[in-house]
């Protein structure tokens, strides 16, 4: 079965760092682009980052360019976000997802969506 597992999130001041995971297994990673979401309390799910199949390309939410970073190993079924510079307006939970098919953002396919792990960035 496809499954995704996030780690990584925690507690940290504004101005930190944080590194998030996300494993992969039950398909084959390389064949997928995948993406990052959040979802702050009382506000919508909102894309974050996306990486393409072997990740030649990626995209980013303005909100975030220059401060996160996306990456993936795929002989680890593993992607990343890296988030420097944290805000409170980070603080959510954060979800990766993988892509199939159509935009990149909230209106593409996203079939498969692991559990969350919570960010939480105090000022």
């Amino acid at each position: 079965q496809v499954q995704l597992v996030e780690s990584g999130g925690g507690l940290v001041q504004a101005g930190g760092s944080l590194r998030l995971s996300c494993a992969a297994s039950g398909y084959t990673f390389s064949s997928y682009a995948m993406g990052w979401f959040r979802q702050a309390p009382g506000k919508e799910r909102e894309f974050v980052s996306f990486i393409s199949w072997i990740g030649g390309s990626t995209y980013y939410t303005d909100s975030v360019k220059g401060r996160f970073s996306i990456s993936r190993d795929n002989a680890k079924n593993t992607v990343y976000l890296q988030m420097n510079n944290l805000k409170p307006e980070d603080t959510a939970v954060y979800y990766c997802a993988r892509h199939n098919g159509g935009s990149y953002r909230e209106g593409g396919r996203y079939v498969y969506w692991g559990q969350g792990t919570q960010v939480t960035v105090s000022s």
